[in-house]
Order: structure tokens, then sequence, then C-alpha cells
């Protein structure tokens, strides 16, 4: 099983290891302790690169985390996956009217420029 230290994720996606000790409190990862030491999984890697997608890409932690308690229930049965999928589909209609916006504001600037550049 590989494992990975609070280090070195830290490194790999060059943040400090107290942000994610501040993931840890909001129950975002869960590491193994192993005394004082922090272990961290292949799952807690991959759920630190989603954490890290999702700010990016402007969800809050609390959302994020109601995407990871959502996932892990639908995993043991708990919430039926059809209400995962809602969730995902809301979350991809909102990026898309974020891309939209974007390609709007970008197209803008371009006509702008060229505007500009014409005089």
């Amino acid at each position: 099983m590989t494992t990975f230290t609070i280090t070195e994720l830290a490194q790999e996606f060059k943040i400090t290891t107290r942000a994610i000790r501040f993931y840890e409190d909001q129950q975002l990862l869960a590491p193994i302790r192993n005394g004082h030491r922090r272990v961290y999984s292949k799952r807690d890697r991959l759920r630190l690169k989603l954490i890290l997608r999702s700010k990016r890409l402007g969800f809050s932690l609390s959302e994020t985390k109601e995407l990871f308690d959502l996932y892990d229930s639908t995993l043991v049965g708990k919430v039926p996956q059809v209400q995962f999928l809602k969730v995902l589909a809301v979350k991809q209609a909102q990026l898309e009217e974020m891309r939209n916006d974007i390609d709007g504001m970008l197209s803008d600037i371009a006509f702008l420029e060229a505007q500009l550049n014409r005089t």
C-alpha cells in the first residue's frame, strides 16, 4: 500500500502542511496516525487533489465536503446514487454558466483590443 507523509503531499501540491491540517480539521481528509505522525493513503492524496481543484473552480470547502459525503454515502448504500448525480448535475450547470461568462468576457476583451489596435 502506497502512503505519503504530510511533507510529501505539501511539496507535491505546493501548499503548506498547515493547509493540509486545516483540511483534516474540516473532515475532508482522514489520515491514519502512527504515533504523532500522519500517514496519508492514495485516497487521501486523491481527495486533496480534488479539494484543491474544487477550490480553484470556486467551490467552498463546505460544498466540497457535501460532495465527498454524498459520494461516500453512495458507496455504503445510504443515499441513492440518483441524489449524488443530481448534485453533480447542478454543479456542472454552474460551471458551464461560469464558462459561458468567461467566454463572453474574453470575447469582449478581444474586441476592445482589436478596436484599440486600429487607432
